[in-house]
């Protein structure tokens, strides 16, 4: 039984009395055993498992609980168990209530967004104020989504008190983009969260009888108040105030240090044994993060044995110095190189890393760049598909069409209208065979207010396009009437009627992906990324880079092809890669991670590279010094039996020099107490 297998401080946890419970567990102390044991100890005295729920932060975290469970107990009776990310938990509840919901990307919210936000024409408002863009003003209305549960205007005015004069436009945009994905049943990430929390507050409550929550400080502001309005009579929480390093995406960690005030008769139990890390190494990590205020007072104590290394400070004249030093310690070491791992502050730190391991043929992977499922070739084939399953799915419309030239969000909406038009509601009626040749209205209602100007659209002369090398059926199409079309814009919906013809007849999802991926859009789409990606400072194109892009972006279509084979049914594998995309990865070798990449992880041998003042602790992004403190301390925390710690005096390039780490200072690898940059100044 995973109970027989427990310490005692874990096993205390796990068999608590039924009621509030919250579980400090510090790095490598077992919480993970600690919540499978809880789960153990609840199906062993009788609890019905479908009224038992798992909160975690990735699904791939609640399928290890649930496979260890599968161990000792049914599978008919832990199938039972609701587990899964918060946002996959909501949708699986939403979408047993709501069948017409679809769950939208960021990128793809982002698009509806500015489509929206292009109608204003700030520039004839008469206000002295730069507004904000429209990227921007999105990134802010998501991060309020997640920390306040007061009106936008309140929340945005308190941070922003000098756009006042803009803040009718700003909240008409808001409205208008919630009134869109309203009308389309378009929800995001945050949306599953409220809609949900929205909807048990009108149930009066889950009926769950235990709710256990995985990462306990990285909950924001809507997860805690779902968990709350849950109401479940029990609730166990596991995390670790000293590993909250999420403030910047919105994470408050006044829910793991409140608990106790907010739920009262709370028990506050803590797990100190650290099975990962050698002593010398717990014992650097204590120096550093003792400093912080303690919340929850503990000391990690050691319960690995085996031989110890001390932690190794490695310092260097020159920025790129350090990163060839690195690669070859890593050359030479005897370490598996899977079981590396180099963690960065910054991304800027990696380059250097990445290109002096390739200069070895050291094979290496990173962590923390742009995924796979985030590259724009890999969504191209996921828009056109879906579009295939839900041609009402104006979003993955907007996105393809983003790539013809000329053609905006805006307008690319507006012949989305358009097709949908001329097929009487019928997407691809529209493309192949129209119905209706006549324009709809197109344009909003004029409001100064709001910055909403726009003239009436008029018909355009589809005869300026008589000369245009197109077959003559999409010389005659009504579409090309659309004033704002241009002749490369009626080139590339030329292919994409080609394209639909062919994706209408493709029914496996291997064989629909094979239809876009030989088609002459993506050949366009081929093309234009290759370019962009080749294009050098003068804007020049460098051929070799050219074909080297091309060549990855083929990859990447392959590897999605081959994806696709373990899917019968396109909606399925369409779900799959919109819900588990961003956790498959793949490569080989050692592992480059930043430092929120590198959370729960551990390796034998880890470098935490540019402990440099500016770059970590980075003083212009950190939120706090104390955040930036926990960000070493989780860096640190990675390694199990070596730990380097480097650092450059001088960057050759930038002709800058470097000042090392507080955090070297606080760990005493240098000795002193660490001045900080404007005091050294003042001495000067």
């Amino acid at each position: 039984m995973p109970l027989s297998t427990l310490n005692a401080e874990q096993y205390a946890a796990a068999t608590a009395p039924s009621g509030y419970n919250l579980v400090i567990a510090s790095a490598g102390t077992g919480k993970t055993s600690t919540i499978v044991g809880r789960i153990a100890h609840l199906l062993k005295n009788g609890a019905d498992p479908s009224k038992i729920l798992l909160l975690t932060f990735t699904n791939k975290a609640a399928g290890e609980m649930i496979t260890r469970l599968m161990r000792h107990f049914p599978q008919k009776t832990v199938s039972q168990i609701e587990a899964g990310t918060f946002h996959s938990v909501s949708y699986r509840w939403l979408k047993a209530r709501h069948d017409n919901i679809t769950l939208k990307q960021p990128s793809e919210l982002r698009t509806l967004f500015r489509s929206i936000y292009e109608k204003r024409n700030f520039t004839r408002m008469p206000i002295e104020m730069r507004p904000f863009s429209a990227s921007h003003l999105y990134e802010m209305y998501t991060l309020y989504q997640n920390a306040s549960t007061e009106p936008f205007d309140e929340w945005f005015l308190r941070k922003y008190p000098e756009h006042e004069s803009l803040m009718d436009a700003y909240t008409g945009i808001v409205e208008e983009f919630e009134a869109e994905k309203e009308s389309y049943g378009f929800v995001s990430f945050n949306d599953l969260l409220l809609r949900m929390k929205r909807e048990v507050e009108e149930e009066g409550g889950c009926d769950f009888d235990e709710v256990l929550v995985d990462e306990y400080q990285d909950t924001n502001t809507l997860q805690g108040a779902l968990i709350d309005t849950l109401r479940p009579p029990s609730l166990f929480c596991v995390g670790d105030y000293d590993q909250s390093i999420y403030a910047f995406n919105g994470a408050n960690i006044d829910n793991i240090a409140t608990f106790a005030q907010r739920y009262p008769g709370a028990r506050v139990h803590t797990l100190k044994t650290n099975y990962r890390s050698s002593a010398p190494i717990l014992s650097l990590a204590n120096r550093v993060i003792e400093r912080n205020e303690r919340i929850y007072p503990k000391r990690l104590e050691v319960g690995r044995k085996g031989k110890a290394y001390p932690p190794k400070l490695l310092i260097y004249n020159d920025l790129f110095e350090q990163y060839q030093s690195i690669a070859h310690q890593i050359r030479h070491t005897h370490t598996p190189k899977h079981d590396i791992a180099v963690i960065f502050r910054n991304n800027s730190s990696a380059d250097g890393i990445e290109a002096s391991l390739r200069e070895l043929g050291i094979a290496c992977k990173r962590k923390g760049g742009t995924g796979f499922f985030d590259a724009k070739e890999v969504k191209f084939v996921l828009d056109v598909i879906t579009l295939a399953v839900n041609p009402k799915d104006m979003m993955a419309f907007i996105h393809i069409f983003e790539y013809a030239p000329g053609v905006g969000s805006a307008v690319a909406k507006e012949i989305y209208t358009c097709l949908r038009h001329f097929g009487n509601g019928n997407l691809f009626e529209g493309v192949i065979s129209p119905k209706t040749t006549e324009l709809p209205k197109l344009n909003p209602v004029k409001n100064v207010q709001l910055g909403l100007f726009d003239d009436d659209v008029e018909v355009g002369s589809a005869s300026r396009f008589a000369a245009l090398d197109v077959p003559e059926y999409i010389r005659n199409h009504p579409l090309l009437k659309h004033p704002k079309l241009t002749q490369d814009g009626v080139r590339f919906f030329e292919k994409f009627y080609a394209l639909s013809h062919h994706l209408v007849r493709s029914h496996s999802p291997e064989k629909a992906v094979r239809t876009v991926l030989s088609s002459r859009l993506y050949a366009h789409v081929i093309d234009m990324l290759s370019t962009q990606r080749a294009r050098l400072k003068n804007g020049e194109i460098d051929e070799t880079r050219k074909d080297e892009a091309r060549e990855r972006i083929l990859r990447k279509g392959n590897l999605l092809r081959n994806l696709a084979r373990n899917y019968n049914e396109t909606a399925r594998f369409l779900n799959a890669m919109v819900l588990g995309g961003g956790e498959l990865s793949e490569g080989e070798g050692v592992n480059l991670l930043t430092v929120h990449a590198s959370k729960g992880l551990e390796f034998q041998e880890v470098y935490v590279v540019d402990l440099v003042d500016g770059r970590f602790p980075n003083r212009k992004m950190m939120s706090s010094i104390e955040e930036e403190r926990r960000l070493f301390y989780v860096a640190v925390t990675r390694a199990k039996e070596r730990l380097y710690l480097s650092y450059a005096k001088y960057d050759k390039l930038k002709k800058q020099e470097y000042q090392a780490s507080q955090f070297l200072y606080e760990a005493g690898l240098i000795e002193g107490e660490f001045a900080p940059p404007q005091e050294k100044r003042k001495r000067a």
